[in-house]
């Protein structure tokens, strides 16, 4: 079992930053990539920016140039630098880490995990 422990959402002004984090935990022998996904009001999740082997990042085009994610190996931690907000990116944050389950030298079974979400809204 691998938990997520997301933090950092909260009411912000347009134009405003923001710092979401997002701890893994639990049976964990490597990590393979970690994301951010956001759900709108009424619309569908969707994904915001990941990063796979440590260092290969991708983002939506609408926080490209605003928005950095990273990654601290030695915590299992990833962050998500969210800078010049808009309204538009009022949502649920979620968290998603993938990778091999176990500890030590064991090895298990892949493990795909999600957190509980975040909230982040972004006054006019």
């Amino acid at each position: 079992q691998v938990q997520l422990v997301e933090s950092g959402g909260g009411l912000v002004q347009a134009g405003g930053s923001l710092r979401l984090s997002c701890v893994a935990s639990g049976s964990i022998f490597s990590i393979n990539g970690m994301r951010w996904y956001r759900q709108p009001p009424g619309k569908q999740r969707e994904l915001v920016a990941g990063i796979v082997s440590g260092t290969t990042t991708n983002y939506a085009d609408s926080v490209k140039g605003r928005f950095t994610i990273s990654r601290d190996n030695a915590k299992n931690t990833v962050y998500l630098q969210m800078n010049s907000l808009k309204p538009e990116d009022t949502a649920v944050y979620y968290c998603n880490v993938f990778g091999r389950g176990g500890s030590g030298s064991y090895t298990g079974a892949d493990f795909v995990s999600w957190g509980q979400g975040t909230q982040v809204t972004v006054s006019s």
